[in-house]
């Protein structure tokens, strides 16, 4: 893979340019899709106010919040490698109260928050309506490959050495996962834009993913 180094201020704004780039009378559903090491909720953080200055209305929601109860999510342990890539998330919720009502000809309204994991409960969040033209910028890990409706993905990439080194000690576990997800999905063939994180303060844009 051939990649070109920008700074993360240059790498805001491009992607900024590319979402607001759509059309303004449909939703962007946009994926930032990165193992946690990679910090894919910054970045999606990040793309807010850029957007806005652009005129796009933004949602931001983190697929964290739409794991599976911990009856279903740990049915097979907590430190579980091959459930956590298969179970976590609630793949079905997400489309149905987020990704499907801004599909062309949906409603637009999205349900922010599902499932809060650490107290293992529903959060009871209100629904809110996005009005056409509006961005989702959805964080999240293991995302891609699932069939999930995006209209643009962004990837953040780690080398297996960057993502060992950078995982806490406590999810080391997860690391086959990740492993499984690179050869099974390959992400940074199938997402629109990838970007090298392996040193967060030197992002650097894939330009070529060779065949």
């Amino acid at each position: 893979m051939r990649a070109r180094p920008v700074s993360l201020p240059l790498l805001v704004e491009k992607i900024a340019d590319r979402i607001a780039a759509a059309p303004n009378e449909s939703w962007v559903r946009v994926a930032v899709d990165g193992a946690p090491a990679a910090d894919p909720g910054r970045l999606a953080d990040d793309l807010v106010a850029p957007l806005r200055l652009r005129g796009r209305e933004v949602l931001r929601v983190s697929a964290a919040d739409f794991l599976r109860p911990a009856s279903l999510r740990l049915e097979f342990g907590r430190t579980d490698p091959d459930a956590f890539y298969t179970d976590w998330l609630d793949a079905g919720a997400l489309v149905r109260e987020v990704l499907g009502p801004l599909a062309p000809g949906g409603t637009g309204r999205v349900l922010p928050t599902l499932w809060d994991s650490a107290r293992d409960r529903a959060t009871r969040a209100a629904y809110v309506t996005l009005p056409p033209g509006a961005v989702l910028l959805l964080d999240g890990t293991l995302l891609l490959g699932r069939g999930l409706p995006f209209d643009l993905a962004v990837h953040l990439a780690l080398s297996e050495a960057a993502l060992a080194r950078r995982t806490l000690a406590e999810h080391t576990w997860r690391l086959s996962a990740y492993t499984r997800y690179e050869h099974e999905v390959r992400p940074s063939y199938v997402a629109d834009i990838v970007v090298r994180v392996d040193d967060p303060r030197h992002p650097a844009v894939v330009t070529d993913t060779g065949s």
